[in-house]
């Protein structure tokens, strides 16, 4: 027989109900009434929470659906700061002043009450920083690459949306892409995407292309911008291959040729320029000690201190060549698509087909075969640099930038060197800013308000800041349930509003069906 708790929990995945609430205590300071309150995890993955996964699922493909095939402009005019967001900032000037006059000791006080400032007007819901940090940017040669092809640069349209066509019948579209870029070959593979032979097979090449894959991809859109002419908008879904090579699937909106596209991604390219990483210094136990009295990396023999990241990269001189070069396979894929059709369904379905996994759980191996070419990868990148601050650089004599105690090689903490990242660091979900002219808790917001207005109903938020005080609830607190009945109460409050949606959307149906009927009558 089943435990009573695993019934507990398939009934919540059934209804949609997060299997792990974070429980908040909301006290109302007005009455003094004390409340728990259940807030979904939030969970991206379904390996933690399958219900929360889902969800973030359906909203990035609502999201990918509303901006695929816009014919306006989206409307990107920011809301006026209000009252709270303006008094932030005027302390944030007073903080600021005291900060420059201060003496070393208060500064680092001060200093602390700036990021806590900062933080506060970041959550008041202001994008960006108030006082970004300039940071000093090596300069160099922007001359393309005599082995890419060169790519004319015409002036970018402020235009964001893909031209209209008419067909002889006087109907008007606008059609759009989905596009599909790979990495080149790193050696011939079976179907299951083990190479034929390992030995044979560029697993360095293959980490330190899935490292940087994310530039790359953001070089492809610069550079196809540049080339069409107008501000190009993509959705798009980075996954890996059986091969475990990551891939880009991007929705495009307006229309490109396969041919230009073919040659935007040959001429695309990506120069990392980093001291040199292709042969160790240290290896082993023998690796560099940290320094407490100068605070610095020093060579285990000698004593003397390592070159710092700065000092590494001028060492580079004019003559030097990039550490890897990022390039894009020969196979582009590209299909046109229309708005509301079975392509475009598909289309958005394979986007997210994977959003609910890590890298690894997309072709998770069937046979020692597939799990000896993930350990080989895995392998490679452990001690693979992955930025300037990896701790990886230490086994090349270099000390990473920003080093510190306890730092060692092959331990950097990085999601990028993770089995479940596959080397892929950046984020799975790339959106431009133009593609809906919404962030994501707009369209969340949309979706909420769309369903209480069909329902009828409004729901208590309980984020009036005068009046309530939130603050974490341990699961071991006396007026805390047990996760079992705070399950129950959420499945019973699910099904409610979902009988209540049905039946808001039965009585919509039947409006529109009895209105349609008279028309005819009439």
């Amino acid at each position: 027989m089943p435990f009573a708790k695993e019934v507990v929990r398939a009934a919540a995945l059934e209804n949609g109900v997060c299997v792990r609430p974070v429980a908040l205590r909301r006290t109302d300071i007005t009455t003094g009434q004390v409340e728990i309150v259940d807030v979904p995890c939030g969970a991206t993955l379904a390996s933690a929470c399958p219900s929360c996964a889902e969800r973030k699922r359906q909203l990035r493909m609502a999201q990918c659906r509303e901006g695929w095939h816009l014919t306006e402009e989206p409307d990107l005019t920011a809301d006026e700061p209000n009252q709270t967001q303006t008094w932030l900032a005027e302390i944030r000037a007073d903080l600021t002043r005291d900060h420059d006059v201060a003496g070393r000791g208060e500064r680092e006080q001060l200093a602390a009450d700036l990021v806590a400032v900062d933080e506060e007007i970041e959550r008041a819901g202001v994008r960006g920083k108030v006082d970004p940090d300039k940071a000093t940017r090596r300069v160099r040669s922007t001359r393309r690459r005599q082995d890419a092809a060169d790519l004319p640069r015409r002036p970018v349209d402020a235009r964001t949306v893909g031209k209209a066509f008419t067909a002889p019948d006087g109907k008007t579209f606008r059609p759009s892409l989905f596009v599909t870029l790979t990495l080149p070959s790193y050696g011939r593979v079976r179907s299951d995407g083990t190479p034929v032979d390992p030995a044979k097979y560029s697993y360095r090449q293959a980490a330190r292309d899935a490292l940087h894959f994310s530039k790359l991809v953001d070089r492809f859109v610069q550079n196809l911008r540049r080339f069409v002419g107008f501000d190009v908008q993509y959705f798009a879904a980075v996954e890996p291959q059986r091969r475990l090579a990551p891939h880009v699937h991007l929705a495009i909106r307006g229309t490109v040729s396969r041919a230009e596209l073919r040659q935007v991604a040959a001429a695309t390219y990506h120069q990392v320029w980093w001291p040199p990483c292709d042969e160790p210094l240290y290896v082993g136990d023998s690796v560099p000690a940290w320094d407490h009295e100068h605070e610095t990396y020093t060579d285990p023999e000698t004593g003397a201190a390592l070159p710092s990241w700065d000092e590494a990269l001028d060492d580079l001189g004019a003559d030097a060549k990039p550490v890897h070069v990022a390039r894009f396979g020969v196979q582009v894929d590209a299909k046109g698509v229309l708005v509301g059709s079975a392509d475009a369904r598909r289309c958005i379905g394979y986007l997210a087909k994977y959003l609910n996994k890590s890298a690894h759980e997309c072709h998770e191996p069937q046979s020692d075969t597939e799990r000896a070419h993930v350990d080989r990868l895995t392998d490679v990148l452990r001690y693979e640099p992955c930025s300037p601050a990896c701790a990886n650089w230490l086994r090349y004599g270099v000390q990473p930038k920003g080093a510190r105690d306890g730092m060692r090689p092959g331990h950097c903490k990085a999601k990028s060197h993770r089995r479940t990242h596959l080397g892929y660091g950046g984020r799975r979900v790339l959106v431009s800013r133009k593609w809906s002219g919404k962030t994501l808790a707009d369209h969340k917001h949309e979706r909420r308000a769309w369903v209480l207005d069909l329902v009828g109903e409004t729901a208590d938020r309980g984020d009036d800041t005068d009046r309530y005080v939130w603050e974490h609830a341990r699961p071991s607190d006396p007026d805390v349930p047990s996760i079992s009945h705070r399950l129950l109460r959420a499945v019973a409050e699910r099904v409610r509003w979902r009988s209540a949606l049905d039946e808001a959307k039965a009585r919509a149906d039947g409006q529109l069906d009895s209105s349609a009927t008279r028309g005819r009558a009439a």
